[in-house]
C-alpha cells in the first residue's frame, strides 16, 4: 500500500497548493452546502457535515468560508446551487478500479466530462457497482510522523475510537469507522500531534501493483485531470505504485 498511500500524501500537498486559488477551497465549500442542505446547520445532529467540517479544517480552511458555506446550506445565504452527489466507477490503465465520487448542478455535463477523461487516459467508465465492492469506507487521519512514538500515538487515537495505525513514509495513518472520525482526530490533536489531515475515505481491500513507468504516469494524469474536475469531490483508486515510480512520476 505503501505507493497509494505516498500518493495521497502528495495529494494532500497538491491540495494546498490549489487552496490558494480558491479551488480547492470551492470544492471543500459544495461539500459543506449539500451536507448542511440535506441534515441540517448543526454538526452535532449532522455527521456528513461534521465529517465536511473536519475535512475542510485539517486544509485550513477559513472558519469564516465555513461558515458560510453552511449558512448556504441551510438556505440562510444567497446563491445556495441545487448541487446532487453522483458517483462514477471505472477502471484505468492495468485495471486499477477507480471510484468518482462529485458534487454536480449539471449531472450531463459531468459524466461527459468523466467518461472523456476516462477514455483519453486509457481506461473506461464501468457500470454501478462495478468495483464499489473492492473498497470500504473509513475515517483516515494522516500525522507527520516526525519525532512522534508510535506506541504514544496509537494509545492516543486507540483512546478516541482509532482502530488501526501504519506507518507510510514520513506519515502515520490513523483509520476509524466513519462516525468515529471526528473524535479520533479531536483527540489526536489534543494530544499536540501535527495532524496533516482528516477526511472519509474508501480504503481498497486489495491492490492492483502497477510497476511500469509508462502506465503509472498514464494512470496518474488521468486521476489528475478527474481531481481538476470541477464537479469532482474526490478520486479513489486500488493501485499500488512502488515508491520509487511513483517519486518519478511526481517529478
Amino acid at each position: 500500500m505503501s505507493g497509494h498511500s505516498k500518493w495521497s500524501s502528495i495529494k494532500h500537498k497538491k491540495g494546498a497548493a490549489d487552496a490558494k486559488r480558491g479551488k480547492l477551497f470551492s470544492k471543500l465549500a459544495r461539500s459543506i452546502i449539500v451536507a448542511a442542505k440535506e441534515g441540517g446547520g448543526d454538526p452535532a445532529n449532522n455527521l456528513s457535515l461534521q465529517n465536511a467540517i473536519e475535512k475542510a479544517r485539517s486544509y485550513s480552511m477559513p472558519k469564516d468560508n465555513i461558515d458560510r458555506a453552511i449558512a448556504k446550506g441551510t438556505g440562510d445565504g444567497a446563491d445556495g446551487a441545487n448541487f446532487e452527489t453522483v458517483v462514477y466507477e471505472g477502471y484505468g490503465p492495468e485495471g486499477v478500479a477507480v471510484i468518482v465520487e462529485a458534487l454536480t448542478d449539471n449531472r450531463n455535463r459531468t459524466a461527459s466530462d468523466v467518461r472523456h477523461a476516462f477514455a483519453k487516459h486509457g481506461g473506461n467508465l464501468g457500470t454501478t457497482g462495478a468495483v464499489a465492492w473492492q473498497f470500504e469506507r473509513r475515517g483516515v487521519v494522516v500525522v507527520s510522523a516526525d519525532g512522534v512514538d508510535e506506541d504514544e500515538l496509537f494509545m492516543v487515537a486507540a483512546d478516541g475510537g482509532a482502530e488501526d495505525l501504519s506507518r507510510d513514509g514520513s506519515v502515520f495513518e490513523v483509520t476509524s469507522a466513519p462516525e468515529a472520525l471526528a473524535t479520533v482526530r479531536g483527540a489526536v490533536a489534543q494530544a499536540g500531534f501535527a495532524v496533516e489531515s482528516a477526511e472519509l475515505s474508501l480504503i481498497a481491500k486489495t491492490t492492483v501493483a502497477v510497476d511500469d513507468e509508462t502506465a503509472a504516469r498514464q494512470l496518474m494524469r488521468l486521476i489528475d485531470e478527474l481531481e481538476d474536475n470541477d464537479d469532482v469531490q474526490e478520486v479513489f483508486a486500488n493501485f499500488d505504485i512502488p515508491e520509487h515510480v511513483l517519486e518519478a512520476v511526481a517529478g
